[in-house]
């Protein structure tokens, strides 16, 4: 589904991504893991058009999207939740999810998706005219997944879910991504320094180390390997 060949990304000079390539097959759960300033964010920030890359290709559905900027990404069936759980904290809980529905003109499948988020978070439905931005950080994650399911996609990107949540919440918003993993078979490239949690739910994954792919198996063998660890601890 989504295949990454080779993507280099630099920022003034100093290289944060060195030759990545990675796929992600229709119906997976994919973990692209590694610690902080491995690269991650980086590379997923070329993938969905953020910031341009020096060279290498992106590829969806076979398509050429190198470069494509993030909004006609949408619209192909591509959504991405930036790191932080990013809301517009004016506008309430229902407004966000509607902000999500931009590219869908058809108002049954916007209330039926927003049914599907609240059925799937019920504690939007109870804050669903609170404003996003007095919620707390669990709550906004939840609204921010929802937000991005709004538009129907069929690949799901998704940066750091795990970051700054109690351990509870992540189990939570782990299991929602998995859910709908199973029960819609959206696929998902999952960007995450937490790797045990990762690994639980991903079919297979990608082990970074400065801005290189320095692993790559299905989740239980990166899960039962001593290298791994060995990787992402740099030792």
């Amino acid at each position: 589904m989504l295949e990454v060949r080779d993507l280099h990304v630099s920022y003034g000079g100093v290289q944060a991504v060195g030759g990545v390539s990675l796929t992600v097959r229709e119906g997976d759960i994919t973990a692209l893991l590694g610690a902080n300033g491995a690269g991650k964010s980086s590379t997923l920030k070329a993938i969905v058009g953020a910031v341009k890359p020096q060279s290498g290709k992106v590829f969806f559905e076979g398509r050429d999207i190198t470069g494509t900027q993030p909004d006609k990404l949408v619209t192909m069936g591509i959504a991405m939740i930036p790191e932080g759980a990013r809301v517009f904290a004016r506008q309430s809980v229902a407004q966000n999810l509607r902000l999500g529905a931009y590219t869908v003109r058809d108002e049954a499948i916007i209330k039926q998706r927003i049914d599907s988020v609240y059925a799937m978070f019920p504690r939007l439905l109870e804050r669903r005219e609170q404003l996003a931005g007095t919620m707390s950080g669990g709550e906004r994650q939840m609204l921010a997944i929802g937000r991005a399911l709004m538009s129907g996609p069929r690949l799901l990107l998704i940066d750091e879910p795990s970051l700054g949540l109690s351990p509870l919440l992540v189990e939570q918003v782990f299991d929602a991504l998995q859910a709908l993993n199973k029960q819609q078979g959206l696929s998902v490239l999952l960007v995450e320094q937490n790797m045990n949690q990762a690994l639980e739910v991903a079919a297979g994954a990608y082990v970074m180390q400065t801005g290189r792919i320095a692993l790559q198996g299905t989740a239980e063998q990166l899960a039962a390997s001593d290298e791994v660890r060995r990787v992402y601890l740099g030792m």
